[in-house]
């Protein structure tokens, strides 16, 4: 999943988990460049409870399993204490490994989407409130004089939200793609497009 993940692009994927008559939204994430993470960690995993997306757990991930404490995740899922615990776990990751895909699906449900962009927002450092494509912009030089590149955040938060106009001005990396917690501030396909051509005529 991961390999499938940055072959196109993607930070971020969602699929749902169900453990004990309980729904998840599973986020998958790539790490950043800089990001600390744990040690052997190849991925980082969100569960979200559906019903509560404020209820979550984040665990690091590699190929054998998680990175976790078996208190955190016991809890979180409430698995019952017991003298063969370990091999309560086992089954549990053996459960999970069922519900992981081998690639990305473009399609998602509106839980999905809705905690994936909450998710990249966050990660970019903005309101997950801003869900309201209103213009795009090109990113200031960086201090080395280099033009400014879209952040994966802000372009798979696009992708999501606004896929025809993704598709029509991705192509720019230097581009960023702004948005407003203003259900009214937001602009057409059409709208963003001609307003940044006007703005941008040489």
């Amino acid at each position: 999943m991961k390999t499938d993940m940055e072959k196109k692009g993607w930070v971020i994927d969602s699929f749902l988990f169900k453990y004990k008559n309980q729904t998840f939204v599973v986020l998958v994430k790539l790490y950043g460049e800089n990001e600390k993470r744990e040690k052997y960690a190849l991925l980082k995993i969100e569960f979200l409870r559906q019903g509560n997306l404020n209820d979550s757990l984040e665990v690091a991930a590699n190929s054998n399993g998680f990175i976790v404490s078996v208190k955190a995740l016991r809890e979180y899922f409430n698995i019952e204490f017991s003298k063969n615990l370990g091999d309560i776990l086992k089954q549990f990751n053996q459960h999970f490994s069922r519900f992981i895909p081998t690639e990305v699906k473009e399609t998602k449900s509106p839980t999905e989407e809705k905690a994936m962009v909450s998710s990249l927002s966050k990660s970019d450092g903005d309101d997950p409130d801003k869900l309201y494509c209103y213009k795009v912009k090109r990113n200031p030089l960086k201090a080395n004089g280099e033009p400014g590149e879209r952040s994966p955040y802000n372009d798979n938060k696009t992708r999501i939200r606004r896929r025809i106009l993704y598709e029509k001005l991705s192509g720019d990396k230097h581009l960023s793609f702004c948005y407003s917690p203003d259900r009214n501030a937001e602009k057409s396909d059409d709208e963003i497009i001609y307003n940044w051509a006007k703005n941008n005529k040489k």
